[in-house]
């Protein structure tokens, strides 16, 4: 097949989607797919007249990149760009996508998990992986996704939404229940987040907030060990515990870096066989209740009294050859690139069922 990975874009997230598209791209091509990758947001400044050649290019155009510490510099990537448009598509990727038989969205974050991407190729009859734009759009957006937990009784910490302005900082510091977590809407990664635990804390991540928009969830904080359960094909994989590094937390850091500032992840997650299926069945609960299709991941907290505590779900989780679904996939016998591939088939498949075509 004929597949364009598209990944970049202009999201806080870009770094981890760059190695998430590069990785997928190289697999698919391993099993023997015309896979090419495209950065959402540069684009194809220099391609060729014939946008097909591309996908006979020796390499997929895969490059290389990796996980810096911090968050990438923005707007260094929007003056790299030499086409200076408001556009956040760039030149020449939807004519591509055109061409292909599938695009495999490596994206994470702004425009790619938020639905834009997605309703954009339906709009021109692409086939893509994953969700559709409207359960893309509620599982990205932390407030209206814990709505629809609440809807579907599936416990979650005690939250609220803010909207606020600097000057409402102060006052929301000192009313607001502690500790807490204070998280922006479609953040991702764990940009965008914090756990203050002292009033000063507090108003420092409101203030930290700001610049990534109005709204915020503040949600309370939940004593226990983290959790992940991944689903793919309506099934869940076994769930992963994530451990912080010593006096850590799970943040950008520890998520991306490896030695001693990572995360341990233990696959499958040393629970037991009641906390499992547990996990299990709050994932695909959630799953189906946002409407999500193919895959995706589910973050818990479980507490001392086996209780877990739904986060969020994430629609288009990292998909590197070590993110946690990978890893779980590997434990069920699927392979990275046969993973790759599955999951562009039942995309395939998610897509004919929708437009009945």
């Amino acid at each position: 097949m004929k597949i364009v990975v598209l990944g970049g874009g202009i999201s806080t997230e870009r770094q981890v989607s760059l190695v998430t598209a590069g990785s997928v791209c190289r697999a698919l091509r391993e099993r023997g797919h015309q896979a090419v990758f495209v950065d959402l947001y540069l684009g194809l400044e220099d391609a060729p007249e014939d946008l097909s050649s591309l996908f006979d290019a020796p390499d997929g155009r895969c490059g290389a990149a990796e996980i810096a510490r911090s968050a990438p510099d923005l707007d260094a990537v929007r003056a790299s760009r030499r086409w200076q448009s408001p556009s956040r598509i760039g030149r020449g990727v939807l004519e591509l996508c055109q061409l292909a038989d599938c695009v495999f969205l490596g994206l994470h974050g702004a425009d790619g998990e938020d639905g834009k991407i997605q309703a954009a190729l339906e709009l021109l009859g692409v086939p893509y992986t994953g969700s559709g734009p409207l359960a893309s759009a509620v599982a990205m957006d932390k407030a209206m996704s814990k709505r629809v937990m609440e809807a579907n009784g599936i416990r979650t910490p005690a939250w609220q939404e803010l909207r606020y302005t600097e000057a409402e900082i102060p006052a929301l510091a000192r009313t607001l229940p502690l500790p807490c977590a204070v998280k922006v809407v479609n953040g991702g990664s764990s940009i965008g987040v914090a756990l203050p635990e002292t009033r000063e804390e507090l108003a420092q991540a409101l203030r930290e907030m700001l610049p990534f928009g109005e709204r915020v969830v503040v949600e309370e904080k939940i004593s226990g060990r983290e959790l992940t359960v991944p689903v793919l094909d309506n099934a869940a994989l076994c769930p992963i515990e994530i451990v912080p590094p010593e006096g850590g937390s799970f943040d950008y850091v520890a998520k991306y870096q490896s030695g001693s500032e990572g995360a341990l992840e233990l696959c499958p997650a040393p629970i037991t066989a009641d906390e499992r299926a547990l996990l299990s069945e709050t994932a695909l609960k959630l799953h189906r209740a946002l409407g999500l299709s193919v895959y995706s991941r589910t973050d818990f907290l479980l507490d001392a009294q086996g209780r877990a505590w739904c986060l969020e779900a994430n629609n288009l989780p990292g998909m590197t050859p070590a993110s946690l679904i990978p890893k779980a996939a590997a434990e069920a016998g699927i392979g990275y690139g046969e993973l790759c591939e599955k999951i562009v088939l039942l995309s395939l498949s998610a897509r004919r069922a929708e437009t009945g075509r």
